[in-house]
């Protein structure tokens, strides 16, 4: 019995993957099966860190089952891109498989980023950063809002606002985060700190093993000590005010310099979208 609903009408996550691509989407798809070495891993992937367990442990059910679910891959003129599964692929090469079973979709490069950090968030596997980091990519290399960002990959915007927000943080705070030194209920706690005493408190944190909530209290004395002046509140203001226009035009607002002075800048990063941004400032005329 085939499937009826309408994936407009749920969130991605309750659908899947198959939410995120074109076409009818059937229970039982047909897949083919290619060759390991057919297959290029994809340059959308957001996680960056594997397991070593957890992949030994897939690479020897691999070895004893096979690869169970097939692999979602995009044809390409030298074979085909892995869009979802590289655990699985990584695996199958460990386990010296010469082929896997793969879904072939033909996808855009916003639908395979869009892919893989769904499959990524529904099996937890993407730490804060990464899923910061394939948020922005999103906002930043296709146009879109954060509110688009998490309909397609069934978040609230609050939720995408604040991954976004942990990019912010020094280098060394990110990676400690990728490394899973810090967790990002840390790194949120220390989007608080004042900027010249993050590195101070994170040192802390790591060196002393200090949970989130003796995090949050370091940065609530020091926020304490520091009351917002003028130039505090207007940032403030100014930044409600570039997402408002963000939400408003679906692409990157910057605003430069003050109330008074200043410039606003609108990103855009095709012809297409060039035009779109020309309608909405000349309102079609």
């Amino acid at each position: 019995m085939e499937r009826k609903s309408d994936p407009l009408k749920k969130k991605v996550l309750g659908r899947g993957l198959s939410a995120l691509l074109p076409g009818p989407v059937e229970r039982d798809q047909e897949f083919l099966r290619i060759p390991v070495e057919k297959i290029r891993t994809s340059p959308f992937q957001p996680r960056r860190t594997f397991s070593p367990e957890d992949l030994r442990e897939l690479v020897d059910s691999v070895r004893e089952k096979g690869v169970l679910q097939p692999l979602l891959v995009r044809p390409t003129a030298e074979g085909f891109e892995l869009v979802a599964g590289e655990r699985r692929l990584r695996a199958a090469q460990a386990a010296g498989l010469e082929t896997v079973p793969v879904v072939v979709r033909k996808l855009s490069d916003r639908e395979a980023l869009e892919a893989t950090i769904v499959e990524n968030v529904q099996r937890a596997d993407l730490n804060a950063i990464e899923l910061a980091e394939g948020f922005h990519r999103l906002a930043h290399e296709f146009s879109l809002s954060q509110e688009d960002i998490a309909r397609r990959v069934g978040k609230d915007r609050v939720t995408v606002s604040n991954s976004l927000r942990l990019l912010r943080l020094p280098a060394e705070v990110k990676q400690a985060v990728v490394e899973g030194k810090l967790s990002g209920g840390h790194a949120r706690a220390l989007l608080a700190a004042a900027p010249e005493r993050i590195h101070a408190i994170f040192q802390a944190a790591v060196r002393k093993g200090l949970s989130v909530r003796e995090v949050e209290r370091l940065c609530m004395h020091e926020g304490k000590k520091r009351r917002p002046g003028k130039q505090a509140l207007r940032d403030i203001h100014l930044r409600d005010l570039e997402e408002k226009l963000s939400r408003r035009g679906g692409t990157k607002v910057r605003i430069r310099g003050t109330q008074k002075k200043g410039k606003i800048e609108v990103a855009y990063f095709s012809e297409g979208e060039f035009a779109r941004l020309c309608g909405l400032l000349f309102g079609g005329r």
